[in-house]
């Protein structure tokens, strides 16, 4: 199955990712994240987040979203512009990181 969006890795914690405004509604699904991660909103118009047992909430261009490890949630397209999200995940330190910062 392709991904309904293309990632750009920025450095280990964040990436920007896009959602082409030509894709349809039903190809963004309900699904879970492995890590905490605070979303924020580059650009888009008539998106939405809705997390699950909530009704949908516009995304606006600049608010952060902090969605829960394991928490359904999908978005939901109603524009025709692109979607661009900066998403930073926490990471944790290698042993070899933790021992250096020790040394």
């Amino acid at each position: 199955m392709n991904k309904p969006y293309t990632d750009k890795r920025i450095d280990r914690t964040t990436r920007v990712r896009t959602f082409n405004h030509l894709l349809e509604s039903d190809e963004l699904v309900w699904h879970r994240d492995l890590k905490d991660r605070v979303v924020r909103v580059i650009e888009g118009s008539n998106w939405y987040f809705q997390m699950d047992n909530e009704i949908p909430k516009l995304m606006k261009e600049g608010v952060d979203l902090l969605i829960p490890k394991m928490e359904y949630h999908r978005i939901y397209k109603a524009g025709d512009t692109d979607l661009v999200l900066e998403i930073k995940e926490p990471t944790v330190k290698t042993f070899k990181e933790f021992t250096d910062e020790i040394i």
